[in-house]
């Protein structure tokens, strides 16, 4: 039977690949916008993935749009199951992007989320430089196309260079995810974010299915907490496995839940968010804040960006690339804030020099948990390259 994948008319850096099992050898037609360029290469390349596949008859259409080596091996290899065929092997592309894992406090102010079936989107997401880019395969992938996305984000994960962003890919909501990560583990994911997870039991079996694929390196998990009763084991969550790092939360799937709408200013989420940083931080994970859906509104992105900021949370999740600039100005340190760190620090280093437990800068009083406040932002601050580890000389001289 003739199976496809692929929209009807291919959009840039994508292509629609046709299968049809038969009994002659293999056949390819194809229609490329690069053929004077690329055709040959095209044609060869197909040759040898079907091999790899032990696939040696039938028709192969391809409709191209200039799509790159790794998405024409994603669709055709789905072209192909989806046939019915049993494949000998995947077709996997030779690793480009550095493997291994992320550091665990890794700054994560930014994540873009990149829906994992539209490849055009997925080759300069890393020029925006968000912290981390998120592969998504749930909601932003249509159910038909599930089996399509997961190829294609395999091959993204081992193709493509994100700059530097920490290489993330949403998983289905459970049972589903669990076969995600059959696709996925070990071709260079760093951290998985785990939908509407609501029992500590959830991370658990992602973290059991990880090691049962031996990824060869440490993958840091992110729950997203979406729903009242997600809310009510959001510690259990965050205390469910070593591998946990960062706990965010979804407010359109948490507002729907509670049958209200989601707002700008997050009235009727304050509590959940609230719980969201307190279990985070009583966990020792970083809590990251939801999405701002409205990407033509700046200033509501800035002001909700510096709510979340006060409520103790270190970045948000970003739906467009214009999103990230706006996010890393709020959640950096400012000149004033980290002067007045430094400040703190040293005054209160220096009453511990002269065996004070206490000083005072100005009209206020320096203790432990000023300073520990201080220090965490000075080092936000050096970890930006906003100061150097030299910072003490620095302030001493001013």
């Amino acid at each position: 039977m003739a199976e496809s994948v692929g929209k009807r008319e291919p959009e840039r850096c994508d292509c629609r690949i046709q299968f049809t099992p038969g009994e002659s050898d293999i056949e390819i037609k194809l229609a490329s916008k690069v053929a004077a360029l690329y055709g040959r290469k095209i044609e060869a390349q197909v040759r040898d993935n079907l091999k790899t596949m032990g696939v040696s008859r039938g028709v192969l259409t391809i409709d191209d749009a200039g799509a790159l080596p790794y998405v024409i091996s994603a669709r055709l290899e789905t072209a192909v199951l989806r046939s019915g065929i049993r494949i000998t092997a995947p077709v996997v592309p030779p690793g480009t992007e550095k493997s291994g894992s992320s550091p665990r406090n890794r700054l994560r102010r930014t994540r873009l989320y990149v829906p994992g079936n539209q490849p055009r989107l997925h080759v300069n997401a890393g020029l925006h430089h968000p912290d981390g880019i998120i592969l998504d395969l749930e909601d932003s992938v249509a159910p038909a196309e599930k089996d399509a996305a997961r190829i294609l984000v395999r091959n993204a994960l081992r193709s493509i260079d994100f700059m530097g962003a920490e290489r993330m890919v949403r998983i289905n909501q459970l049972p589903m995810g669990l076969e995600d990560l059959e696709w996925i583990i070990p071709y260079g994911v760093q951290m998985i974010l785990i939908p509407k997870c609501e029992l500590a039991e959830q991370i658990r079996e992602v973290e059991a299915k990880i090691q049962n694929l031996n990824p060869g390196h440490t993958i840091w998990l992110m729950p997203v907490i979406e729903s009242a009763l997600g809310c009510f084991h959001a510690l259990e969550i965050a205390l469910a496995s070593d591998q946990v790092a960062a706990l965010t939360i979804g407010l359109e799937d948490y507002t729907a839940d509670l049958g209200v709408q989601c707002t700008a200013k997050g009235e009727e989420s304050l509590w959940a968010r609230n719980v969201i940083v307190n279990a985070a931080r009583a966990a020792r994970l970083q809590p990251i804040d939801s999405v701002y859906s409205d990407v033509a509104d700046t200033d509501g992105l800035i002001q909700s960006a510096k709510r979340a900021r006060a409520l103790g949370f270190e970045g948000k999740g970003c739906i467009h690339p214009s999103q990230i600039q706006a996010i890393h100005y709020v959640f950096a340190p400012s000149e004033a804030e980290i002067k007045k760190a430094c400040e703190i620090i040293l005054a209160y280093e220096n009453a511990k020099s002269e065996g004070l437990g206490v000083t005072a800068l100005g009209s206020k009083m320096i203790d432990a948990p000023v300073v520990k406040r201080a220090r965490t932002l000075v080092q936000r601050a050096r970890t930006l390259g906003v100061i150097s580890g030299r910072w003490r000389a620095q302030f001493k001289n001013r």
